[in-house]
This record gives structure tokens, C-alpha cells and sequence, in this order.
């Protein structure tokens, strides 16, 4: 199992993989999950898929296990930010409570935002922790590595249980909400304890 941070810049010295994330995003999101989303060549994607983000792709032979998008909280492009920020500020459209933030929603170099994060759901119960480990230790060094010393995310309201059995220290920065068939709830991930 590889894990390998993309960018616009360095997608070209990895064949398929690009590719292949945004495939493994559109069998998660749209095929399992039902969300409406746009899509292209068999590839999800939307507004924050841009040169700012960066993705994590956790794979093996060429098939995406699992993915991450990191989006730095000061990226503009056009009348976007991020995805947390602009759902507060009411521009998406209501898909995401405007209410998901006790505070407003920072602009800070050292905070990114961690979105369209996935497994793969073909992974087999007895790896699928082993695939979060692998997930969770890709993110922090490479969120550490682009200078963040936190992460934002919007994640399932369940993220206290394992959370700090992935060595993650986060706090609840808004309330529970219910978004489509899930609870949802915004964190705060603090990376100044995986500084070196």
C-alpha cells in the first residue's frame, strides 16, 4: 500500500493516479452515496479541485484505496474559498447548513481545510483500519509538510469513537447536523503535536 500526495504540478510523474482518484471519488460520493454532484469522464469533481488543493491517494497496484482533498483556507477562485467557508457564507446553494460553524470560518495560512475524504467501499472490513492509519498518517505529514499546523473538516458526527484511535487530537468547532442520511459535524484537528 502507497501513499501519494498530488498536485498540480506533480500529477504528470504519476500516470493514472489523478485520474483514478477522481474515479474512486465519483464511485464513492455519487454511485454509493447518491450525492448530486457534477461529473466528467466517469470523474467526479467540483469548484475546489484546483492548482491551491492538494489530494492524498492511498493505493495499491494502480487502484485507489482511499482518498483526501486538502484545501488551503486562504484559496479564492472566483467567488469561492472553501468548501466549509462558503457553505457558511450561503453560496452553495443551502446543501450545507449555513449554521455548520460556532465562529467564522478562519483564513489562516497555517489552517487547511481536509474535504472529500473516502474509502473505498470494495475494502475489506479486516483492512479498512490499516487504511485509515495509512490515511490519517498521509494527512498529517503531508498537511505539516504545506505549513498547516491544523486541519479543518466537516465529518461524520461519529468522529469521536476512532478520531483518537488514529492518534488525531480534534475538537468540535460547530454544532451536529443532519446533512442528506447522515449526521455531520465540523472539527478542528490540531497538527502542532505531529511537528518535528
Amino acid at each position: 500500500m502507497q501513499t501519494t500526495t498530488l498536485s498540480f504540478s506533480n500529477l504528470h510523474n504519476h500516470g493514472e493516479l489523478f485520474a483514478n482518484l477522481f474515479r474512486a471519488r465519483k464511485q464513492s460520493f455519487i454511485v454509493q452515496k447518491k450525492w448530486e454532484l457534477p461529473e466528467a469522464e466517469d470523474m467526479e469533481f467540483d469548484q475546489y479541485d484546483t492548482p491551491q488543493s492538494r489530494w492524498i491517494a492511498i493505493h495499491d497496484n494502480g487502484l485507489v484505496l482511499a482518498g483526501i482533498r486538502l484545501t488551503p483556507t486562504t484559496a479564492r477562485c472566483g467567488v469561492y474559498s472553501y468548501m466549509i467557508r462558503d457553505a457558511q457564507r450561503g453560496i452553495l446553494g443551502g446543501t450545507i447548513p449555513q449554521n455548520l460553524l460556532d465562529e467564522d470560518a478562519p483564513v489562516d495560512e497555517q489552517a487547511w481545510e481536509c474535504s472529500r475524504v473516502f474509502v473505498s467501499h470494495d475494502i475489506p472490513q479486516m483492512y479498512r483500519r490499516k487504511v485509515h492509519f495509512k490515511m490519517v498518517e498521509a494527512m498529517t505529514s503531508s498537511s505539516r509538510e504545506l505549513g498547516a499546523s491544523r486541519l479543518i473538516a466537516l465529518t461524520g458526527a461519529n468522529w469521536q469513537r476512532w478520531y483518537g484511535r488514529c492518534g488525531l487530537e480534534a475538537q468540535a468547532i460547530g454544532p451536529v447536523m443532519r446533512i442528506d442520511d447522515g449526521d455531520f459535524q465540523c472539527v478542528s484537528i490540531d497538527l502542532t503535536a505531529k511537528m518535528h
